[in-house]
Order: structure tokens, then C-alpha cells, then sequence
């Protein structure tokens, strides 16, 4: 039994439905609030909790033999990014788990002190590799499937908001390729207890995914470029009224302000250890926006 946290999620419905295909027994670990109606349909056993729960993640790990941890923080690092992970690995040792599969983010290794996300992710990397689990952790650059939305959006508006240096570098991993990847780790004896950067096969500027967009469309954007400033002048203002608000936009931040990319190396390696392709950007968004 494969549990999956995180089941409803970009990364995580795409690695249950992998798996169902595949005929792999999974529990998917969701919230009452969230939409598992494929999930069951896909004869998934659902598990109804909350991860802010410990009770709830005990419980859950009960009889499985493999955890993948998809899920994301909603703003919460503390909470969700960190301390469910971390009760995810000690029950993970108590059930006797063969093997653990972390979702991290490119970048945790860093040092980002004003960014939660990325400190949370490295904490729990380090805890799981101290576990005595075996383990894959996946560090994946920008997800494909988050651009479908902005894509959509560029198409209805004609314009584009790109917020920062546009010289910035990106690798954005389709989220197809990233989820094949998280499912074979479990399997693939070269990607036992090892850290992989995760990206797509080309390096991009941030300047070239408005001009994606344009060329799927057949419509010349109109691209916005305000400065860091802008993100900078919104965290005072949510210091005085949403701490909590101020530091999720310190991960924003750093996202916006950093490059996040894979090298040609690193690509290569990833397609030789797990047998594939990586798709390309404008692929992925052609694919899911039928154009």
C-alpha cells in the first residue's frame, strides 16, 4: 500500500493516477474539503484527515509500505512543510516503511533565511536522510501545471504580469515527467537514497514564457514588468496586519528574485537514471490547453 499526501494537489493527483494505472494498491491522504471524487472513482482508498493532525498521520500510515509526501503549505510552513513531514517519517519508521519519496523545491540547499518554504524543506531533508529510511528526495524548478491558469489568463486579458529580472534563469519540469519520476524512484535502485534536481530539458529566461504564450496563441502579449519593490512595498504593509501573510511572501520573494534552473548535466543524468524524455515547455501547455 503506497500512501500519498498531498492527492489532490498538481503533483499529487498526477502520481495517484500513474499509480492506479499501474494497478499499485494507494491511500490518498485528502482533506473533507477537497475534491476527491477521481480519486475514489479510480478505486483509491481515501483517507479523510488533516495533516496538522498527528493522530491523523499516525493513523493513516497504518499498513503501508510506501509514503510519497506531495503535499504543499497554503502559506503554512511551519505547520504543513515541516512538522507534518516530520511526524510522516517517525511514523514512517515505526510502520517499518521500505520507502519514503520527499517532494522538496529546488533551491532548499541555499540558505534563503527569509523564505519558510525553503527552510522547512531542507530541515526535513536532512531529517529524513539521518531516518535510516530509504528515501528519494525530488527537488523540483518550476511545475508546468501551475503556468495552465496564468496561461489561461494571459489568453482572456492579452497581458502578462513578470514581476523581477526577466534575465532570470528557470527549468520548468512538465508535471507529467516530474510525477513518472516521483512513482519509478520507488523502484529504480539508482535513485535509492539520493537528491535529484528536477527541471525540463530546456533553460529558459523568465522573459521566454510570455513569448510561449504568444506563439501558442498566435497573440502578441502585452508584458508588465514591475520591480521587486512592488512585492517589497506589499510585505510592510502585511507586517503591520498579517505577519503570518508578510513571511509567505518572503518564499514569493525569493522566488522571484533567484534563479532556479538545472543544469545540462544535471538533465542528463535524470533522463539516464529514470529512462525518459523530458518534455518540453510549450508541449505540456499545448497538451492541456487543446491548442
Amino acid at each position: 500500500m503506497f500512501l500519498v499526501t498531498g492527492a489532490t494537489g498538481g503533483i499529487g493527483r498526477r502520481v495517484v493516477r500513474l499509480m492506479r494505472e499501474r494497478e499499485l494498491q494507494v491511500r490518498a491522504f485528502v482533506r473533507l474539503t477537497s475534491r476527491y471524487s477521481e480519486l475514489e472513482h479510480r478505486g483509491c482508498d481515501i483517507f479523510i484527515g488533516d495533516l496538522r493532525q498527528e493522530k491523523d498521520i499516525q493513523k493513516a500510515c497504518q499498513g503501508v509500505q510506501y509514503i510519497i509526501s506531495t503535499h504543499g503549505s497554503d502559506g503554512d510552513a511551519f505547520s504543513l512543510d515541516y512538522r507534518a513531514n516530520i511526524e510522516l517519517i517517525d511514523s514512517a519508521i515505526t510502520e517499518g516503511v521500505k520507502h519514503f519519496v520527499f517532494i522538496s523545491v529546488l533551491g532548499a540547499d541555499r540558505g534563503y533565511e527569509d523564505a519558510p518554504v525553503f527552510k522547512a524543506k531542507r530541515a526535513v531533508e536532512r531529517y529524513l536522510e539521518a531516518s535510516g529510511l530509504n528515501y528519494t528526495i525530488l527537488r523540483p524548478a518550476g511545475l508546468a501545471s501551475n503556468l495552465v491558469p496564468l496561461a489561461e489568463q494571459s489568453r482572456e486579458t492579452g497581458f502578462y504580469l513578470l514581476i523581477g529580472d526577466p534575465k532570470n534563469r528557470t527549468s520548468i519540469v512538465s508535471t507529467d515527467d516530474l510525477a513518472r519520476i516521483v512513482v519509478d524512484s520507488i523502484t529504480v535502485e539508482a535513485a535509492r537514497n539520493q537528491i535529484f534536481s528536477v527541471g525540463g530539458p530546456e533553460i529558459l529566461l523568465r522573459e521566454d514564457i510570455p513569448k510561449i504564450f504568444s506563439g501558442i496563441f498566435n497573440k502578441e502579449l502585452v508584458v508588465m514588468n514591475p520591480p521587486l519593490l512592488a512585492v517589497d512595498g506589499l510585505r510592510g504593509v502585511l507586517s503591520l496586519f498579517n505577519p503570518q501573510g508578510q513571511k509567505a511572501l518572503g518564499t514569493f520573494r525569493t522566488l522571484l528574485a533567484n534563479e532556479f534552473f538545472c543544469t545540462k548535466e544535471e538533465i542528463a543524468n535524470l533522463e539516464g537514471i529514470f529512462h525518459l524524455k523530458l518534455e518540453k515547455l510549450e508541449n505540456f501547455l499545448r497538451r492541456y490547453l487543446a491548442v
